[in-house]
């Protein structure tokens, strides 16, 4: 029988199910320390979801930085499911206070309504969140090369904006909308017309260069030995755009919506076997 996973990797499977499988192809004696941090990331990428006002979000986010000063002044973790295997982590592979207080601040920019303007804004936050995580990854796995690093970046970007696209639906319903205006009214439409939720033409075409960008950044490429669990989101998030490209850039289509099956499972293994992310 399998051994039960921690309380870090049932959440992470549960409700990250790609970083969970990505997860799997790590070293035994890495992954445990993989998902601590993919939980971490979890708990204060769910921050906006969980709170009604964002002053609560920023208490929220202000508990997590104090835990972290804790790890770092070589105090005992507080008691908490992903505090404790998260210092773990922390102490085993010196993962810097700073990389946090990058994903941290990031994820501060969740609870202002303030739309995104230009796509570079929204790369921005991309590297502070999905790219400032294979970053942390990366060294977990014990991979410094400077080649890698940079690479991190390019796939932290183009991950954020596939998924972002992907998301386009679930944050309408919060009466969110993440694509940037210049490029919305560039294609003829606007934020009021992505929150009706119905596919039009001008919308598809802004989607479809967004969608241009996320593929440029995620081309495959070659990747050092054991970097690749964390720059195998690339791999998934490919997939998301081809099927966007097959659905004709129609971010409300159903299909979208699906978790990964065996057919992304065949994926990863076969980007594996080829070290290509």
């Amino acid at each position: 029988m399998p051994e039960p996973l921690s309380a870090p990797g049932e959440a992470v499977r549960r409700h990250d199910r790609e970083r969970y499988l990505t997860a799997l192809f790590a070293p035994s004696d890495r992954r445990e320390d993989l998902l601590a941090l993919y939980a971490f990331n979890l708990e204060v990428a769910r921050t906006r979801e969980s709170v009604r006002e964002a002053m609560l979000g920023q208490i929220r986010l202000q508990w997590w930085r104090d835990a972290l000063d804790e790890i770092q002044a070589g105090k005992p973790p507080r008691r908490h499911a992903v505090v404790e295997p998260l210092a773990e982590a922390i102490r085993r592979h010196n993962l810097p206070r700073d990389a946090f207080e990058r994903l941290l601040l990031s994820r501060e920019r969740d609870l202002d309504d303030t739309p995104f303007h230009t796509l570079a804004e929204l790369e921005a936050y991309a590297d502070g969140t999905s790219a400032a995580l294979i970053a942390l990854a990366l060294l977990v796995l014990d991979v410094k090369d400077a080649g890698m690093l940079a690479r991190s970046r390019q796939v932290g970007r183009g991950y954020a904006l596939a998924g972002l696209l992907r998301a386009t639906p679930f944050l309408a319903r919060q009466h969110r909308c993440l694509l940037p205006e210049e490029i919305l009214a560039k294609h003829g439409t606007d934020r009021g017309a992505v929150l009706e939720m119905k596919p039009s033409p001008a919308l598809a075409s802004a989607v479809a260069e967004i969608a241009a960008a996320a593929e440029a950044l995620l081309a495959p490429a070659r990747v050092v030995s054991g970097a690749w669990p964390a720059l195998a989101p690339a791999v998934l998030a490919r997939r998301h755009l081809a099927t966007l490209r097959r659905v004709r850039y129609d971010v409300y289509d159903p299909s979208l919506a699906s978790e990964p099956g065996a057919g992304a499972v065949l994926a990863l293994v076969g980007a594996s076997l080829l070290k290509r992310a």
